[in-house]
């Protein structure tokens, strides 16, 4: 008996790297669009690049700006200003272009400009307040506080949703 009750702590033991590793610090890209910040994980970007021109295609979205060819890879551009009713986008030289991996697919997502990477521990993590039909929030993972800055933290898998990505797939094709 006393075996059996070692046993189960044991497997506990496995598992908890995993339960660990939820609250420990997290760490997000920020970025600015307009007047507000918002921070992606950190761990989905693969690298920054400036705005260049884009290959545009026919009937796409007005955000989805275009493809461009990085490295052999076609990669779907994205226009977070459109995306999120942000106003007219201005392209200068601080404008981004943040290359992500989600899933399986490259993508790049259009920003004002990059600020830095900011480690968050889950107490400066608040939930995103309801908003209801003027933000939809089901893409946000909440709202991360940090001195006097507030970032919105964005769940690029839940913004770039599984119908965007089939469209952007079909495109890219």
């Amino acid at each position: 008996m006393h075996a059996t009750t070692s046993h189960p702590p044991s497997l506990n033991a496995a598992a908890e790297p995993r339960s660990a590793a939820a609250p420990k610090a997290l760490e997000f890209l920020s970025f600015t669009l307009g007047q507000e910040e918002y921070g992606i994980d950190i761990q989905k970007v693969q690298e920054l690049r400036g705005y260049d021109t884009v290959t545009r295609i026919a009937n796409a979205p007005e955000h989805i700006k275009g493809v461009v060819n990085l490295r052999g890879i076609i990669v779907p551009i994205v226009d977070m200003r459109i995306k999120f009713n942000l106003g007219t986008p201005s392209y200068d030289q601080f404008t981004v272009v943040i290359i992500l991996n989600i899933g399986s697919r490259v993508m790049g997502m259009v920003v004002d400009s990059v600020s830095d990477v900011i480690t968050l521990t889950p107490g400066q993590i608040k939930p995103a307040p309801a908003m209801g039909s003027v933000l939809d929030t089901a893409y946000l993972i909440g709202l991360g506080t940090l001195d006097d800055r507030m970032l919105i933290l964005v769940d690029l898998e839940k913004l770039m949703s599984s119908d965007e990505m089939g469209l952007i797939e079909k495109m890219v094709a």
